[in-house]
């Protein structure tokens, strides 16, 4: 177990935000978690788990401490008929794993190409982009409890998977003891950390299309029937044309979910916004474009203190050097506040503010 004091977290965390960790431990297997929980001092501690950073918004030291997941490994776990399961450590760079799976021959997450973070990220989260989340392609993971040391696997089911959510969002209940290696409750967050996740690519393949950018991409390229490294190059490219680099200019991707509406609400908004961009969704309700909103409302472009609004893409908040996060959270409240004033709508963030 490697542990270290005053730890800068500028570097691992992708808004570049300065701050520091009191106190980190890196867990790169779950003996370094048991070491850590036969440390009574430190076991007592309130505890971050850190991955990549790119889903977080800090707006100061962190006080509890920091466990920093760097759990590595990639394997084929089976490779069957009707599916392959890989299965990747917690720690491993997220796209490097995409491409990883294609140059052994499984394709199935070329979609979620280029998605910042690492693979324990992925369920948490429920990453999703151009048609496909995290939960389609998920077989089960395996985490460790943070008050007991018990290793346990959770399925699909048990992830509870949302839009842009899991049951690893949500603070557990204030008695929620252990209970057959896994703990009560619906909650995990601050309670487990996630070690491995394993992947079910099914067979045969077949891409996922249908959103816009895709099909334009196909009609550039004069290809009828893509292959899976293709819509992974078209998938690079979209994402590198839209959103900026965070080794460049820190950002956190996507800073909000795309609103869910009632037809009924759809309607109203259509009839006073024509041009208002919206997705029906398979449970009837209709999805609105979170960036479009934040667009209408002028704020494009502009700033508070150091942080800004991407010029191309509203939904990307950036920081512009040396930005706090105190001045990303107040740019947010505000991108909220002028959206709910105009289209009556809650914006709701996808980073967590630590």
């Amino acid at each position: 177990m490697i542990v270290e004091q005053n730890v800068p977290l500028q570097a691992y965390n992708s808004f570049g935000i300065v701050a520091k960790a009191r106190e980190l431990v890196r867990v790169r297997s779950e003996a370094d978690v048991l070491a850590l929980l036969a440390d009574a001092g430190r076991a007592a501690q309130p505890k971050f788990v850190l991955g990549g950073g790119s889903n977080i918004v800090l707006t100061g030291d962190v006080r509890p401490l920091v466990l920093k997941v760097e759990v590595t490994g990639r394997r084929v776990v089976d490779d069957g008929p009707r599916a392959t399961i890989i299965e990747a450590g917690a720690g491993e760079n997220w796209h490097e794993f995409v491409r990883w799976t294609l140059d052994q021959g499984f394709p199935g997450l070329e979609n979620l190409a280029l998605i910042p973070g690492t693979v324990g990220a992925s369920p948490v989260q429920n990453v999703g982009a151009y048609g496909v989340e995290t939960q389609d392609r998920f077989e089960s993971l395996d985490a460790i409890d943070l008050a007991t040391g018990r290793v346990f696997t959770l399925d699909a089911a048990q992830c509870a998977f949302g839009y842009r959510d899991s049951v690893f969002k949500h603070a557990p209940p204030k008695d929620g003891e252990a209970s057959g290696g896994m703990p009560r409750g619906m909650g995990l967050a601050g309670r487990a950390l996630i070690l491995r996740v394993r992947f079910r690519l099914p067979k045969p393949w077949k891409p996922v299309l249908g959103y816009l950018d895709l099909e334009r991409k196909r009609a550039e390229a004069g290809v009828r029937e893509p292959t899976p490294r293709q819509i992974f190059d078209w998938v690079c490219a979209i994402r590198a044309g839209k959103l900026p680099d965070p080794r460049v200019l820190g950002n956190a991707g996507s800073f909000f979910k795309n609103p869910t509406v009632t037809p009924e609400q759809c309607t109203d908004i259509i009839a006073r916004e024509p041009g208002i961009v919206h997705y029906p969704m398979p449970d009837g309700s209709v999805k609105l474009a979170a960036g479009w909103l934040i667009d209408a409302c002028g704020w494009k472009g502009k700033s508070v203190g150091n942080a800004g609004v991407y010029e191309k893409q509203a939904l990307v908040l950036v920081n512009r050097g040396g930005a706090t996060g105190g001045e990303v959270v107040t740019l947010a409240r505000a991108i909220q506040t002028s959206v709910y004033e105009r289209f009556g709508i809650r914006l709701e963030p996808e980073p967590v503010v630590v």
